[in-house]
């Protein structure tokens, strides 16, 4: 690049100096407008302007040229090589059809979205019973072509894969590309799966559209461009940082969760993604949310590293009043670990994509709750005015803890939500679903506004998602590192053992545990150093009494303030 200009590398050392212009349409994809020769240390490069063809770059690394050379020889070798590179690119992104293109901004979005919620849901077109029968297993061997890929051969670091539909995912969703503030559809390619039969590729032909999309970067190393991102399935999305593996998931919203009336599942039906630049580390990604209760236009600032952050702009339309609403939803999976041990005999001491929901009050206050996998579901509300974040956190990332080499427990993000702004008042609540197996999610953590959602009135919210190991540091330096649940050995009475991080045995002398019960009570509470930790070990035992669940909190204090964050559980007996 030279001044935003893209450049064909030529090799040195190309004696010729001059300038000249092109007018030549290769194909409806490139028109060369002009170019112009530059020299830099010896080496040689063609200045291309051209449209909607701006970011491709060739270098002759096997051509060495050490004679004068004529313009007219140029221009044939010009074009030589914008006719290869058209070669690649027809190849590579020919499903992005530019007949129907038309001007585009977030704003387009928001106008679809309140235009929208002024009409009756319509339901989404759907796969047909062909694609959306079969078996999950043959649904996964039908794989987008990696070649095919959208900005796959551009200078760009990132380019788009897309999912076809069938097997659970039968939602038909647009997809459309937006390059100079210009949407182009993208339509289905013959060439962009690989199918395990003819037949599946002459349907996904016919049906025409995806089921969603996923986004590459070169994440974990310079020379491969990293799946980081997809977007697939109602408003379903999940994310990687570096050198994690996919685990829990998030939503664009949650209505109604485990209300006798069912679920109701907003869908994003339309995606327009922005392409980046040349140098650019974050893409943008634009949807347009759907539902019989609600529409949504909703922008996704996405920055793939170590972590990986998504920045979420929301405006919501409600068609009805919603009073049961969940804001930046969260979905994992928890079976079992230390404090709820697995109902059958398992050589893995926990399995779980999250193994506590995180919290940061309004008020300063941390809170850590271990996760259940209940026999009855579950609803917990943390109330709070203007929370400073929440999320589902994985924190142990160590092998021994989870003894799973397939699933690789070690390796799942935490998910961290930041709102950016106030929230005003309401809780965050935590369901906890009974599950008997670890494919199905059966924790949702979301942020649910005391007032929830007013027909009529649109509704703007905006928050940061970080895909990290942990949740944030935090003031307080000691972390709540490992809860197991037991009996006492002397007396037989229920017992807690808290471990906590980075505290000398001079602090633990000076830190008093303040611990209590909503039903039954505290028999005994100690402190005492853990060497192996560098840290304390703290010992509570209770007595439920006759109460079939009962909350207990903990804390650890020094000059009455707090040493780590507040830790709470819901047992159940």
């Amino acid at each position: 690049m030279k001044d935003g200009v893209p450049l064909i590398y030529l090799g040195p050392p190309l004696a010729v100096k001059c300038q000249g212009e092109i007018v030549s349409a290769i194909s409806d994809n490139i028109q060369i407008v002009s170019f112009n020769i530059w020299k830099n240390h010896n080496n040689y490069y063609i200045f291309m302007d051209s449209k909607k063809f701006n970011r491709a770059a060739v270098r002759f690394t096997n051509q060495m040229i050490d004679y004068p050379i004529s313009l007219k020889r140029l221009g044939t070798l010009f074009l030589s090589v914008m006719l290869m590179l058209w070669m690649d690119v027809a190849h590579s992104e020919s499903v992005v059809s530019t007949r129907a293109e038309h001007p585009f901004s977030h704003d387009t979005i928001i106008q679809l979205a309140r235009e929208l919620s002024q009409k009756p849901f319509k339901e989404p077109e759907k796969a047909p019973e062909s694609l959306t029968q079969l078996e999950y297993s043959t649904y996964r061997e039908i794989n987008f072509q990696e070649n095919a890929a959208i900005w796959g051969s551009a200078p760009t670091k990132f380019s788009i894969q897309l999912f076809a539909p069938g097997s659970l995912f039968k939602d038909l969703v647009d997809i459309d590309v937006v390059e100079n503030g210009r949407a182009y559809p993208v339509k289905m390619s013959e060439l962009a799966f690989k199918v395990p039969n003819e037949s599946l590729a002459e349907i996904l032909l016919q049906v025409g559209k995806y089921a969603g999309v996923r986004l590459h970067y070169p994440l974990n190393r310079d020379d491969y461009k990293d799946e980081f991102i997809v977007f697939q399935g109602a408003s379903y999305f999940r994310a990687v940082s570096k050198g994690q593996i996919y685990g829990l998931s998030t939503r664009g919203l949650a209505i109604d969760i485990a209300q006798p009336k069912g679920e109701e599942y907003p869908l994003f039906r339309h995606f327009w993604i922005e392409r980046p630049g040349i140098h650019q580390k974050a893409i943008v990604v634009h949807a347009l949310l759907d539902s019989i209760s609600v529409t949504g236009a909703y922008r996704f600032g996405i920055y793939p590293g170590s972590p990986t952050r998504v920045d979420v702009d929301v405006i919501l339309f409600p068609r009805r009043d919603i009073q049961h609403v969940g804001l930046a939803p969260l979905t994992s999976m928890f079976m079992h670990g230390p404090m709820d041990k697995s109902d059958q005999p398992d050589y893995r001491p926990a399995v779980h994509d999250s193994e506590a929901l995180a919290m940061a009050r309004g008020n300063g206050e941390q809170l850590w709750r271990p996760l259940n996998n209940p026999q009855r579901l579950q609803i917990s509300a943390f109330m709070d005015e203007n929370p400073k974040g929440f999320g589902l956190i994985q924190r142990h990332r160590q092998f021994d803890y989870y003894q799973d080499l397939e699933a690789e427990y070690d390796r799942r993000p935490s998910a961290w939500v930041e709102p950016l702004g106030d929230w005003g008042q309401g809780h965050v609540e935590l369901v906890e679903i009974p599950s008997n197996s670890e494919v199905n999610d059966n924790i949702v953590a979301y942020w649910r506004p005391v007032q929830g959602l007013i027909k009529g009135q649109p509704f703007s919210y905006s928050y940061r998602l970080t895909w990290s190991d942990d949740a944030p540091l935090t003031a307080t330096k000691a972390r709540i590192i490992r809860s197991a649940g037991g009996q006492k050995l002397l007396d037989g009475s229920k017992e807690i053992v808290l471990d906590y991080s980075q505290l000398s045995p001079e602090e633990i002398r000076n830190i008093q545990v303040e611990a209590s019960i909503s039903a039954g009570r505290i028999l005994e509470s100690h402190i005492e150093p853990n060497p192996d930790i560098a840290g304390a070990r703290v010992f509570i035992s209770f007595d439920p009494e006759n109460a079939d669940v009962s909350e207990l909190r903990v804390q650890l204090k020094k000059d009455d303030k707090p040493v780590a964050a507040t830790w709470l559980y819901r047992w159940i007996n």
